[in-house]
């Protein structure tokens, strides 16, 4: 197998750029990104996934002052740290510490109150995968992530109030059809009621390609293993780079309104499915795919692959699984967008429908529901659609775990 350049594969089979979305905005934005970074002490939560570490890499470049991440990863955290100071045209502060931790602990609360205040909080700690929507365990785990400690941050920034605080969320919150999409809505619902008391604003975007965990990161880990290429060929998606992301998020972190969620400006023929990336990634490195018609068959082929041999066995196949969306969306009918104010990034203008109390009861249903002995995954399940009257949950009995 020979290297191939990811970054070179993106632009030119995935996104089809030759420079970043978010170039124009980025230039036009430059002095007041400059002004609003240069000094300041950053903390970013999650800032050892793909999303939070392109965050950071983008943010560097405005000469922050000091810098603190924390993830619960501690090989990530580590990586990122050797990523950083082995970049050439990056400056990592003096003032830079990581902290394997979880920011839903005590000794996070305990970090914030001694090591604060911090003029920017950025928070990339999600639950982000569809296939995390396996049973009430699973669920509960998200929702405690996503949404509950969400709101528990915000509290504690009360104390010490940054001047921007960022918070990350998906297009799947737009009309969720899963669990992951419906509590990141939920997320932005709670963060919206703190945005009068607080500098908040949010993103939706699209998948990143190659991200850590994601199905294309997944491809270059099958090779690695000698092992077969399966996808569905039936779903389309978005895609931006990883260091779009990151531009993404510190436009939305630096230059929004509170209240704000920001999205891409992608066109439908953009979209793009996973197989035909995958049959691209191998053509790429110099196989062709050998298409099989099961798992089965594909395991097999791949354990029996001669050395050398330029065919690579694949599997792909009709979406069958609970809460696959088959397209995306960034926005819905019923939210206002100002399409005119970024060349690259639409603005929905976030109004939440939920107050404090609000707010309150519903954790305090959440709660009551997690300590039922009986609980199960179709009760969650339809008190998230009371609160999100159009979460359209598909359910087809089967989750992303049963598939290679």
């Amino acid at each position: 197998m020979q290297f191939t350049n990811i970054e070179g594969f993106i632009a030119q089979h995935i996104t089809k750029r030759s420079e970043s979305l978010l170039a124009p905005d980025l230039e036009k934005n430059h002095q007041l990104l400059h002004d609003r970074i240069q000094g300041r002490s950053v903390l970013v939560i999650g800032g050892a996934g793909t999303i939070g570490s392109s965050y950071i890499k983008a943010m560097l470049r405005y000469q922050p002052e000091r810098l603190v991440v924390i993830d619960t990863n501690e090989n990530g955290l580590t990586e990122l740290t050797r990523d950083l100071r082995s970049s050439f045209d990056l400056k990592v502060p003096e003032k830079y510490l990581t902290y394997p931790i979880n920011f839903g602990d005590p000794v996070f609360e305990k970090l914030l109150k001694k090591e604060g205040p911090f003029e920017i909080v950025a928070n990339f700690a999600a639950h982000k995968h569809v296939r995390s929507e396996k049973d009430h365990y699973s669920i509960e785990a998200m929702i405690d992530n996503n949404v509950i400690k969400a709101k528990r941050l915000l509290d504690l920034l009360h104390r010490q109030q940054p001047e921007r605080f960022f918070c990350v969320s998906t297009d799947k919150a737009a009309n969720p059809v899963n669990v992951m999409g419906a509590s990141k809505k939920l997320m932005e619902e709670v963060i919206l009621t703190y945005s009068t008391e607080l500098p908040i604003t949010t993103a939706r975007f699209a998948n990143v390609a190659f991200s850590n965990g994601s199905l294309l990161d997944g491809f270059i880990q099958r090779l690695m293993k000698k092992q077969p290429f399966s996808s569905p060929l039936d779903v389309k998606r978005y895609f931006v780079s990883p260091a779009e992301s990151g531009q993404l998020c510190l436009l939305a972190c630096m230059l929004g309104n509170s209240g704000e969620i920001f999205f891409p400006k992608l066109e439908e023929e953009q979209m793009v499915t996973f197989s035909d990336i995958g049959t691209a990634f191998l053509q790429e490195l110099g196989y062709e795919p050998y298409f099989c018609d099961s798992e089965e068959e594909a395991r097999q082929k791949a354990a029996l692959m001669p050395n050398g041999s330029l065919f690579w066995p694949v599997y792909y196949f009709g979406s069958d699984t609970s809460g696959e969306k088959m397209f995306e969306e960034f926005y819905t009918e019923a939210e206002e967008v100002d399409w005119d104010r970024f060349h690259a990034l639409g603005v929905v203008k976030g109004k939440s429908s939920l107050s404090h109390s609000t707010v309150n009861e519903l954790f305090s249903q959440f709660e009551h529901l997690f300590e039922q002995d009986e609980l199960n995954k179709a009760a969650i399940v339809e008190l998230l659609q009371q609160i999100i009257p159009n979460f359209q949950h598909i359910e087809k009995g089967k989750h992303l775990d049963q598939r290679m």
